[in-house]
This record gives structure tokens, C-alpha cells and sequence, in this order.
């Protein structure tokens, strides 16, 4: 498969592409220009929302208009239509760090990490996990310096994550009532020269994961082994979802930040059908 460019945003650090299937809209970040974007490909049209401060992840939620947003340093209720930000908590306040990857597990809760914004960047953040009563637990995971990859198995059995710069993969046992982590393990090693990133899972549990740097996606079969590669038209790829009426529309999001000569193409949504492969709908927190 090939992907094309979708939108040429020139993000400085696109993340967290995430498609709704109510409103036929891709939503993704900026995180360094703290902006969330979104575009509808039936239309071709494209808007932005500035956010007062960077903003990592966030998620969907059973309000059609309100957003679950992970801003640099608080998690908070973003309403899209009319701006209003309500705060919830504070997170790793104190420390050097930031809020970075997260997703919703299919119980609709908000599993996120923190990213260590200080070189060199020592794994002093961690894994959390929002409840639906909008309390905060620590995940029993070791400390990371940038947590990414979160996602989960389609039966919400598994959660794999990672920590980018250790380059593996790794997955756990989840609880899917209690929420309750055992069983750690490395799940894939990430070769090639490039960083694990973002990644998703498809209806037949397969990981995908973009890989910073190399310019690629892989997708990972449920034993940990490569199941295929598809190159990215940006050396950053960022995070990968599935979306589109049928959810085989791959969508991909990449960054320019740190690239001595970016392309036109670096920072950009990038797309193309996957044949025979199908998402997931995304999570939603329930609020």
C-alpha cells in the first residue's frame, strides 16, 4: 500500500491521530504548537482549536462535543464547541516532566504516561490511569522517560506500551473489570534504527506502530513477530489509527521538530486504504 498526504499541516509534533465515527472526522494534536486539528474527508475541510498549553493526548467521550484532553501538565474536558476548558487534576506536578501518549481501554477509562522533558532524559515519569470517577491511580509499570504506545487487545486483555528510547515494546495482562496489571513481558523489539511511537490495534489484534526516525509502520502480529512494513513519506511518523466508514482507512501522523531539512511532506496526515485489514472503534471515556 502507499499513503498520500491528507493534510499538509507542518505540525512541529503531530500525535494521538484518532478517528470519530460520528462526526466522520480525523482528530489529531500539535503538541509543540498546542493545537488540536481535525479534518473531514467527505468535505475536505479542516479546522483547529488553539489550546493554552501544549497539548499530548487525549480521547473521546460519550458527549459528542467534549473532548477528554491531556494538556503538558493537567488532564481537563475540552467543549469543541464553544472553547470552554474545565479542569480535573494536576499530573506529576513537581517534576520535569509532561503528560504524552495516552488511550481510552475498552472499559472507557483514560490510560496515559508522562514524557521527561529534561536531557538527559532519565525514566522518572510513569503510567496512569483515569477512572470513570475522575480519580487518578499509578500504574505498577517501572518509571519511563517517554512513555508511548498504549493500546490495548480487542478483547481488552492485553495492554501494550513502551518507553521510546529503550526500543521494545512491551505488554501486560489487564484486567479488564478490576483494572488490575500482571504479567509483564517485552512484546516486540523495535530494530532498524528507529524509536517506537504511536500505535493502534486492528479488529484481528494486530499492533501497529509508527517508528520515529525510520520512516515506517509496523505491523506486529499478536506473537510479537513483523507482519508487514509500510513506509511513511515523513522520516517522524508519530501515531497511526484506523478509521473511514469501513475502518480500513489507515491514517498517520508525523512531525518536523528536530529535522535539519524537512520536507513538505514532514509534519503532515498522511492516509491509504490497508486492503484486507479493518480497525477498531476508538474508546471512549465515559463521563
Amino acid at each position: 500500500m502507499m499513503l498520500e498526504l491528507m493534510v499538509d499541516a507542518k505540525n512541529a509534533l503531530g500525535e494521538c491521530v484518532l478517528w470519530c465515527e460520528r462526526s466522520g472526522r480525523v482528530f489529531w494534536t500539535d503538541i509543540l504548537g498546542s493545537t488540536l486539528w481535525a479534518h473531514h474527508p467527505a468535505s475536505g475541510a479542516t479546522r483547529s482549536w488553539a489550546m493554552p498549553e501544549r497539548l499530548a493526548s487525549f480521547a473521546f467521550t460519550d458527549h459528542d462535543h467534549r473532548l477528554l484532553v491531556g494538556l503538558a501538565t493537567q488532564l481537563a474536558y475540552f467543549e469543541l464547541e464553544s472553547g470552554a476548558l474545565t479542569p480535573i487534576c494536576e499530573i506529576e506536578a513537581g517534576l520535569t516532566t509532561r503528560m504524552n501518549d495516552g488511550r481510552c481501554d475498552r472499559q472507557g477509562r483514560f490510560v496515559f504516561g508522562t514524557f521527561n522533558e529534561v536531557e538527559p532524559r532519565l525514566p522518572i515519569g510513569g503510567f496512569y490511569r483515569l477512572n470513570r470517577d475522575l480519580s487518578v491511580e499509578r500504574l505498577p509499570l517501572p518509571h519511563v522517560a517517554i512513555a508511548n504506545s498504549i493500546c490495548f487487545s480487542p478483547d481488552g486483555a492485553t495492554m501494550y506500551y513502551c518507553d521510546s528510547p529503550d526500543r521494545v515494546i512491551r505488554c501486560c495482562d489487564y484486567d479488564v473489570v478490576g483494572g488490575a496489571l500482571s504479567n509483564q513481558r517485552v512484546f516486540a523489539q523495535v530494530d532498524g534504527g528507529g524509536e517506537p511511537d504511536g500505535s493502534c490495534v486492528d479488529a484481528r489484534g494486530y499492533v501497529w506502530n509508527a517508528q520515529w526516525g525510520a520512516g515506517k509502520l509496523v505491523r506486529y502480529a499478536p506473537d510479537g513477530s513483523i507482519d508487514r512494513t509500510v513506509a511513511v513519506p515523513a522520516s517522524q511518523p508519530s501515531c497511526v489509527a484506523f478509521g473511514g466508514a469501513l475502518l480500513d482507512q489507515l491514517y498517520v501522523s508525523s512531525a518536523r521538530v528536530g529535522l535539519a531539512s524537512p520536507v513538505d511532506a514532514d509534519g503532515g496526515l498522511f492516509t491509504g486504504i490497508v486492503p484486507g485489514v479493518r480497525g477498531l472503534p476508538e474508546s471512549r471515556f465515559i463521563c
